[in-house]
């Protein structure tokens, strides 16, 4: 494997990892949450410096319907990601407070809100838009292709994760999250914090599924229509 592309996955997966991690904010404590959100800038600008081959390409070729949703969708990755770190930075205790910074913390309270949870889901579809590549790089690390029974199992696995995810999205009340419903976010410190990152990461892998299946479904339909074919 190229060593730039190992290099993108690790910068990739390590961002996946701290995510999931930011999300448990109040169960991993308000000084860990923010040192995290440090680590997270950094990789986001690690991961922009990695990919500016796809920065400057952004005004070159045609757009298709699936360039166009992957373009948006990183638009919205960042935008997300910027005002999750800015308003966090707003509202630091610990590794930010050195900065003076007074005022207009509830709004940064809110911003940050908004952001954290749509950047999750953001950040998640954008991971799925690009599932085939990743499991592309898995497939030409292994000594022989799937065979068929192999997929059907990774495809049963995948569709149990999206089930579960949408059980997990709703029970932990993510949409109130992502509408402002409730500007507070409830964590229950009674549960253990390995069934909150397995509802966490099970609301992700429905986000990658749907990502994915978004992104094939584009592809399918800018390809060019077969001789004979209904259009």
């Amino acid at each position: 494997m190229p060593k730039k592309l190992l290099g993108k996955m690790m910068v990739d997966a390590a961002m996946t990892l701290v995510l999931l991690l930011l999300m448990a904010y109040s169960l991993i404590g308000e000084a860990a949450h923010e040192w995290l959100g440090a680590g997270m800038l950094l990789l986001l600008i690690l991961h922009h410096v990695l990919n500016f081959g796809w920065v400057k390409s952004l005004g070159k070729g045609r757009y298709t319907a699936v360039r166009v949703f992957q373009t948006a969708l990183a638009a919205l990755v960042l935008a997300a990601m910027l005002g999750s770190m800015l308003s966090g930075i707003e509202m630091s205790r610990y590794v930010f407070d050195f900065l003076p910074i007074e005022g207009g913390l509830s709004l940064a309270r809110t911003v940050h809100l908004l952001c954290a949870y749509w950047g999750f889901i953001f950040m998640s579809l954008h991971l799925g838009i690009h599932w085939s590549m990743v499991m592309g790089v898995f497939r030409r690390m292994g000594k022989r292709p799937a065979s068929k029974a192999q997929r059907i199992v990774l495809r049963l696995a995948a569709a149990l994760i999206a089930l579960y995810g949408i059980a997990a999205f709703i029970r932990n009340d993510i949409p109130s999250y992502l509408f402002l419903r409730t500007h507070f976010v409830f964590f229950d410190y009674e549960r253990p914090l390995i069934l909150f990152f397995a509802d966490y990461l099970a609301v992700m892998g429905l986000f990658v599924f749907l990502g994915h299946a978004a992104g094939q479904g584009l592809r399918r339909c800018g390809q060019p229509k077969k001789k004979g074919e209904l259009k």
